[in-house]
């Protein structure tokens, strides 16, 4: 008898329903395991308003969420050999990427040249099936061990703290500098101890409302965007100079068009905000201030790297966490996520 779970299904864009679906099987160098959970992304509201249409997902039915943390309940062939077991407490993240490809061989399986073929690359919760389920299947390529001291709550967190000590690093942050992070969002304050981790000497957070509250809480100093110029207050933060490091956390055009304004000459502004529409930059300062713009995609082994900041409190996962729901509210939970004046930063799903 085909054993069934739990799943969320996005029927079409904003339909929604909990469905009683078949429990998947592990396949070669996969395990199962019993998700106990799972962070809501930015990227998870997006996906289900429709907003990558035929990308992400490629197509409707759908099952989104891609950071999750649980533990294995069965072995697919290989996984054993590869030093897995059952009851092996895990933390996912969404990229399963060929492995052969020159970039993956290079350690920027974030950056597959084989993203989106379906019998080489996997992004779960993106173009493969997600994890707002009971049970989920990964490819061990995409799971890490969550130290015993981490919750499955705060496990659930790797995945964006990973993202955001990326960010941190694709920022080249040196010993000493200040940087800037635009964005007060989850992806924002997880930076924001990651330029600490890197280094910095000051961080600056620019944002507003509530979010921006919490980044003053969490000791950062803080440019309310909502008071005035937020470029001109970090330039008077700076002594006129400017950050060395901004990390553009926020992804809309207004502010990536700040970050650049608000670098030092010859700084660096780490992009990893995925706008959805195009942003126009002014160039002159670009070339005669040589300054950097780059972007930065997901993880490619910070999982692993992170995971001891979050078990010693030095990337500050736990305190991001806002609201709690069952997966059969997920409803609720979606729509407190998009409200902004309902206080959520980071909301984790219990299936």
């Amino acid at each position: 008898m085909t054993q069934m779970m739990q799943a969320l299904v996005v029927r079409e864009p904003n339909v929604l329903e909990i469905a009683e679906v078949p429990v998947p099987e592990p396949g070669r160098n996969e395990v199962l395991a019993r998700v106990r959970s799972v962070s809501i992304c930015g990227t998870d509201a997006h996906l289900i308003n429709g907003d990558y249409p035929g990308f992400w997902p490629p197509q409707f039915p759908f099952t989104p969420g891609h950071e999750w943390a649980g533990d294995v309940v069965a072995l697919g062939a290989g996984a054993d050999t590869l030093g897995w077991r059952v009851g092996d407490r895990v933390a996912g993240t969404s990229h399963s990427a060929c492995g052969v490809c020159q970039k993956c061989v290079e350690g920027q399986y974030n950056l597959c040249e084989n993203y989106g073929r379906p019998a080489l690359h996997a992004q779960y919760g993106h173009n493969a099936q997600g994890v707002n389920a009971t049970y989920a299947v990964h490819n061990v390529k995409a799971i890490f061990r969550l130290p015993d001291d981490v919750s499955f709550d705060v496990g659930a967190l790797a995945d964006p703290a990973s993202i955001a000590l990326h960010v941190a690093r694709r920022g080249n942050i040196k010993p000493g500098d200040t940087v800037a992070i635009t964005g007060a969002g989850a992806i924002g304050l997880l930076a924001a101890d990651a330029a600490l981790i890197d280094g910095a000497a000051r961080v600056v957070v620019v944002g507003r409302g509530h979010r921006l509250e919490r980044a003053a809480a969490l000791g950062f100093e803080t440019v309310d965007t909502r008071a005035g110029d937020p470029v001109a207050e970090v330039r008077e933060l700076t002594g006129g100079l400017g950050a060395d490091v901004v990390l553009e956390c926020a992804g809309v055009p207004e502010t990536l068009t700040w970050g650049m304004a608000m670098l030092r000459r010859g700084g660096r502004c780490a992009m990893v905000g995925i706008p959805t529409e195009d942003v126009s930059l002014k160039c002159q300062a670009l070339v005669l201030d040589e300054l950097e713009l780059v972007g930065s995609r997901a993880s490619a082994g910070e999982m692993r790297r992170v995971m001891p900041f979050i078990s010693n409190g030095r990337m500050r996962a736990e305190e991001l966490i806002t609201h709690h729901f069952p997966l059969s509210e997920y409803d609720k939970a979606l729509a407190t996520f998009n409200d902004r004046s309902s206080g959520a930063i980071k909301i984790i799903v219990n299936p």
